[in-house]
């Protein structure tokens, strides 16, 4: 939560990022993760606009080209590094259509090894469906009891949970409805957080930005309109002790996910520190100009230094200001 910086999300896990390389033409395959990897983490001045990164079980093993582990590679700019330790979404019982986050079975031990390994926070996705009957109150229980029970065994560990329910941008919901599912979807995550005893001012809380669905008719709502009911739910349904919050990007594009930030952060003092935790807003662009190849490594490093720079001014609210200088200078 250091101002003026945010997370970098990598913490895709391998398939799906086979996934996104065979979408952009890129060879897959655990040589080509890890050469991604390296093009991210080796981005020089990094650390001055990201806090912390998070990694996949596969990535917090691996190593740079110079023999430098990833964690070191991160440790050297003062980038902390966390860690995904869920499992996946999995289909919950008599609810279809929803699922429930697993992960839970063997915890403990997993998170003393990523501790030894020089992880000092974890992160854990819940993921929330919205349509007219979604979600259902099993669903939002089982989550959020997954959700605090994750956070208190990341605190008995001494490592800082990003407690992370999703409310997913996909369907043809407005506004309002995502305002009221989000903040129904918050109480029950706080108070399974309270009934497991988790101290709220140690966690960063990680959720969707207040937006219209994807099939909304008139999505994508204004920059204005976003931190408009954001900021009115978080308000009314985040406790003020909380240690901080970083807003995740949901699939928005880069250019909308800065811009949506920085109308938040435009709006005046907030009782918690409020910035970001973006993984495709960061990544997707610059991994068009990496395409694969080690001759396009600079560019690619460029462009993600640029959106992290972008976002980092943005969660102060002065991206505009940032935007406005940099044109300044390429019209000189």
């Amino acid at each position: 939560m250091a101002p003026g910086k945010g997370i970098l999300a990598a913490d895709e896990s391998s398939p799906t990022l086979d996934s996104r390389f065979m979408a952009a033409g890129i060879s897959t395959g655990a040589d080509s993760r890890r050469a991604w990897r390296e093009v991210l983490f080796g981005t020089p001045r990094l650390g001055s606009f990201i806090s912390g990164a998070i990694l996949y079980d596969e990535t917090i093993r691996q190593s740079a080209t110079d023999a430098r582990s990833f964690v070191q590679l991160l440790s050297d700019q003062q980038i902390l590094v966390g860690i995904k330790v869920d499992t996946g979404a999995k289909p919950l019982a008599h609810a279809p259509g929803e699922s429930v986050t697993e992960g839970l079975d063997g915890l403990r031990q997993r998170l003393e090894e990523y501790r030894s390994m020089g992880a000092c926070f974890a992160k854990w996705r819940a993921v929330i469906r919205i349509d007219e009957l979604k979600p259902s109150n099993q669903c939002l229980y089982a989550n959020a009891h997954a959700l605090a029970r994750y956070a208190a065994l990341c605190q008995e560990q001494e490592m800082v949970p990003i407690v992370e329910p999703e409310v997913l941008m996909d369907g043809s919901h407005d506004i309002e409805r995502c305002a009221d599912v989000t903040a129904t979807t918050l109480h029950w995550v706080f108070n399974a957080l309270f009934e497991q005893n988790v101290m709220v001012d140690t966690i960063v809380l990680k959720p969707n930005m207040i937006t219209s669905g994807t099939g909304f008719a008139n999505s994508p709502d204004s920059p204005e309109l976003v931190a408009e009911h954001t900021l009115r739910c978080y308000l009314r349904h985040v406790p003020a002790s909380t240690g901080g919050i970083a807003l995740l990007s949901g699939g928005q594009s880069d250019a909308m996910a800065t811009m949506n930030l920085n109308a938040i952060n435009s709006r005046g003092d907030l009782p918690w520190r409020l910035t970001f935790s973006y993984g495709r807003a960061l990544q997707a662009s610059a991994m068009q100009a990496w395409a694969g190849s080690g001759a396009n490594v600079e560019s690619a490093r460029a462009i993600l230094l640029g959106l992290a720079e972008a976002n980092a001014a943005a969660s102060e609210g002065r991206y505009r200001q940032l935007a406005r200088a940099a044109s300044t200078v390429l019209h000189s």
